[in-house]
């Protein structure tokens, strides 16, 4: 529902009532992920559940239901272009109809979302419950209700968990909220804040970083030392630039997991003592550019300094995928390609290369 916001908020505060497709669940080759939402108006349409394949007949039902309804679209390999999942995927979409009275909290989570404020929306979409039926959970506040007091306090502590990892997906329950049952399914869409990419080194290639890491919905800071290079004229596209000694800087500010921390000094007096706290933080990604002989006696500087093999095992260096990358834009495709490569487990190589699933399982 991210990418829809601004458009749905628009007719969301003008009191029209529009209608709210949302992918819940996902089987095979599902062409978009649980939490990708397309918005109808009359003839307006924002967003995309499918990439195409059955936009059509959402469009038709989000313009004439009334109530939530939950409906599956998918077939086998065989018969799939007589539907238009032409993956041979099948998808879950709960479709709702949206207004200031049905859906009074989506103001605040608009105001929750600005402020990267982590919220998510649990909503019934199957079971003896109400179809329908939605909450909205803050990390210390909640609103609405699911319809029972039981389930209200096992989907508050479930997506709290879901929101401190950054998950979306349903979660089962029984009637009365018990959580070894699976008699009813909840929906919690997670808006975490995005996740950090800190890029160190105000060159050229920083912000060809920082134009992709945009794209692909990091929240980007560029820093280095030398106030001269680190303004925010020469790097438009990063969230903040900031002008601090590298190591300092990072181990001032929260890192986590999702965090990915990308070393495009390659000068020793900057990115050894970085790499010394990079590399002992919880940053899911730490890279380091420079060639085969810059990370030879990086890594002999950095044993000096007393890292662990264990904690340089950690480094990607030289950074990024080999396609034989050249400009700054094309170094940045190359990194972009190892991050996404690390999160969902692909093997690198050109798909017609490979055989089974080309789209692997989070």
């Amino acid at each position: 529902m991210r990418d829809v916001l601004p458009e749905i908020m628009h007719w969301w505060n003008s009191g029209h009532r529009f209608g709210l497709a949302t992918v819940v669940s996902t089987f095979s080759s599902a062409p978009r992920p649980p939490g990708a939402a397309m918005a109808v108006r009359g003839d307006e349409v924002v967003g995309s559940v499918s990439g195409g394949c059955v936009e059509g007949a959402v469009f038709e039902l989000a313009s004439e239901t009334d109530v939530p309804v939950l409906q599956r679209y998918g077939v086998t390999d065989d018969d799939a272009f007589s539907v238009g999942l032409t993956c041979g995927g099948i998808i879950d979409i709960l479709v709702e109809p949206i207004s200031r009275e049905t859906f009074p909290e989506l103001g605040e989570i608009s105001e929750s979302l600005a402020a990267h404020e982590p919220v998510a929306i649990a909503t019934v979409v199957s079971g003896p419950g109400q179809v329908g039926a939605r909450r909205v959970i803050w990390p210390d506040r909640s609103s609405g209700t699911l319809g029972l007091e039981r389930l209200d306090e096992a989907v508050d502590d479930d997506a709290r968990g879901m929101l401190a990892q950054g998950l979306t997906g349903i979660r089962h329950y029984g009637g009365q909220g018990e959580r070894r049952l699976d008699d009813l399914s909840v929906f919690v869409h997670s808006f975490a804040p995005p996740p950090r990419m800190l890029v160190f080194g105000a060159i050229d290639f920083a912000a060809a970083m920082a134009r992709i890491g945009k794209f692909l919905g990091y929240r980007v800071t560029v820093c280095d030392a030398r106030p001269i290079f680190a303004t925010a004229r020469r790097f438009p596209e990063a969230d903040e630039v900031v002008v601090k000694w590298p190591h300092d800087y990072l181990a001032s500010v929260r890192v986590d997991e999702r965090t990915v921390i990308c070393v495009l000094t390659h000068d020793p007096k900057f990115d050894v003592p970085l790499l010394e706290v990079a590399l002992r933080t919880e940053a899911g990604y730490v890279g380091a550019m420079g060639s085969r002989r810059t990370h030879d006696d990086r890594l002999a500087r950095l044993r000096e300094a007393g890292m662990t093999e264990a904690e340089l095992a950690r480094l990607r260096s030289p950074i990024g995928l080999d396609l034989g990358a050249r400009t700054p834009e094309e170094t940045a495709v190359s990194i972009a390609a190892e991050l996404i490569q690390l999160r969902w487990g692909g093997s690198g190589k050109p798909l017609t290369e490979t055989r089974g699933r080309i789209h692997h399982d989070g």
